[in-house]
Parts: structure tokens; C-alpha cells; sequence
């Protein structure tokens, strides 16, 4: 077994491959959640202490940390006893204090390791649910009246539009190029609805991984255009498009609970449907 720290853009491959290898519509993890996380942000690394276990050249865990002390992980379940040492590693970087793990309830390899470490369930608060939903049968985006929808041409407007959808943000122009750069990224899954002012009013990213599975993340409305069916409009435009590329499933994974409805409410009503849901693991 081969142990290494997070080094750059082939690591991030790496964990791809693994994400991509034992995706299921039930995972916690898709490759466009790892582009789309790592990079979407510039200046975090420090922050972010990363390890990879590989051995015959393949990746069969990683470990992803938050500090202070959340962890991402995603291990192979044909190797899952790796679960221990991901989390062995998490609390000897974070040794003291609380330290949250998050994972889907269709992983139930790391949900075993969780308990056997004795991390305990988090029953109250946020959570995400995972949903799914064949391509077929799409209806038509109907944009309102004087709108468009189009994949992305105007970068830095594009970019506009995430900061003030989700202000604040840390999302830049210089970290937005990072991750076009980066796979899966597609421009042509970029989509964007425009305003009678030609500014980007509401947008949705697709990644379509080697699986044909289109992930959506993220997708935003500027504050001033909420309520119109922006949101609706554009994530079909992106979802036929993903589609016309090849995709034959799409993935989410909003908020699930009463905190923050709307954006589950809205992927229930393009036909998408659970499959699992985020369970927070604390020690």
C-alpha cells in the first residue's frame, strides 16, 4: 500500500477514478462534486490536508479534511477495512476537539467503520439528499418572455452571477478559469439563461463523467430574477444538452431538510427522486 499527500491535478484524477469506479446513484460522491470542490475556491490548500491509498496503481481510498475537523472520504468497499485508516489519519491530524464526518446512507462500509470508531449520528440539523433521474422524456425549457438560454459565452458575467446568487462567495474569475481547466468540464454543459439587459440572470454547470452520469453543481438565480422559472428553464436546457452529449442519467444533491426547501422542491418537480441522503457522523 502506497500512502501519499494530495499533490496537484493528477491526484485530483485520481480521486476522480476512484469516485467515478464505485459511483452508484446512491454515492456521496460524483467526479464533478471533486472539480467543482477543489477548485472553485483558490487559496484553501493550506486548509485542506489531503491523503490518497493506492496500491497496483489503482486509488482505493482518500481522505479529504476541512479543517478544523470535517472529513470527506470515499473508499473502495472491496477494500473497506481502508475506512480505519482514513479515519485513523483524520484524528491524528485533528487529535483534539470535535470532528464531523459526512456520508451517504448507500455507503454502508464507511457508515460500519463510523460506529465501529465510535462516531455517533447526528439525527438533528442540515442534510442532503442524493436524487436521480433517467433522461429520457425531458420537456422543453420554457425561458419567460424576453430571456434566453445559451452555454456560456460571457465568463466574467457568468461569474458575476454565481457571487451574487450565493453572496458572498469566494468563486473569482481566476478560480473559475481553474475549473474550466480542469475534468470534466464541459462548456458546451455550461448553460446560462440572459436577461433583457444581456446579463447572466441564472446558470446550471453539468459534469458528465466517463459513466454517462451528468452531475448538476452548481445552479444559482440572481437575487433580482428569482421567482420567474429561471432555474427550471436553464437546468433543462443543461439537461438536454448533457443529454445530446451522450448522458443517460443525471444526478443532485440539494438540501433535503425544512431549513432551505426550495432547491430540493425545484429537482422533485424536474422529475428527479431520492435515492439516499448525507448522514452526519460526530466524535
Amino acid at each position: 500500500m502506497i500512502v501519499t499527500c494530495y499533490g496537484g491535478p493528477r491526484d485530483l484524477r485520481a480521486m476522480q477514478e476512484l469516485t467515478g469506479r464505485i459511483w452508484s446513484p446512491r454515492a456521496r460522491w460524483h467526479a464533478g462534486d471533486l472539480a467543482w470542490g477543489r477548485l472553485q475556491h483558490t487559496g484553501r490548500e493550506p486548509e485542506w490536508p489531503t491523503m490518497l491509498w493506492r496500491a497496483d496503481r489503482r486509488t482505493l481510498a482518500w481522505g479529504w479534511i476541512h479543517l478544523p475537523g470535517y472529513l470527506n472520504l470515499a473508499v473502495d468497499p472491496e477494500r473497506a477495512e481502508l475506512a480505519h485508516d482514513v479515519l485513523r489519519w483524520f484524528e491524528e491530524i485533528v487529535p483534539a476537539g470535535e470532528r464531523q464526518v459526512e456520508v451517504s446512507s448507500g455507503e454502508p462500509h464507511l457508515v460500519a467503520a463510523l460506529e465501529e470508531r465510535g462516531y455517533a449520528r447526528e439525527k438533528d440539523g442540515p442534510f442532503f439528499v442524493q436524487m436521480v433521474r433517467d433522461l429520457d422524456g425531458l420537456p422543453e425549457p420554457e425561458p419567460p418572455a424576453g430571456f434566453r438560454l445559451e452555454a456560456v459565452r460571457d465568463v466574467p458575467g457568468r461569474v458575476a452571477a454565481h457571487r451574487a446568487a450565493f453572496h458572498p462567495s469566494r468563486v473569482t474569475e481566476e478560480s473559475y478559469a481553474a475549473v474550466r481547466a480542469a475534468w470534466p468540464y464541459r462548456e458546451d454543459l455550461d448553460w446560462c439563461a440572459i436577461g433583457p439587459d444581456g446579463g447572466t440572470a441564472a446558470y446550471c454547470l453539468l459534469w458528465l463523467d466517463d459513466r454517462d452520469v451528468a452531475l448538476i453543481e452548481p445552479v444559482g438565480t440572481v437575487p433580482a430574477h428569482r421567482g420567474k422559472g429561471l432555474a427550471k428553464a436553464v437546468c433543462l436546457a443543461a439537461l438536454r444538452a448533457a443529454r445530446a452529449a451522450g448522458a443517460k442519467q443525471a444526478v443532485v444533491a440539494p438540501r433535503g431538510d425544512d431549513g432551505y426547501p426550495v432547491p430540493a422542491r425545484l429537482y422533485s418537480g424536474l422529475g428527479f427522486r431520492d435515492t439516499a441522503r448525507s448522514l452526519l457522523f460526530i466524535r
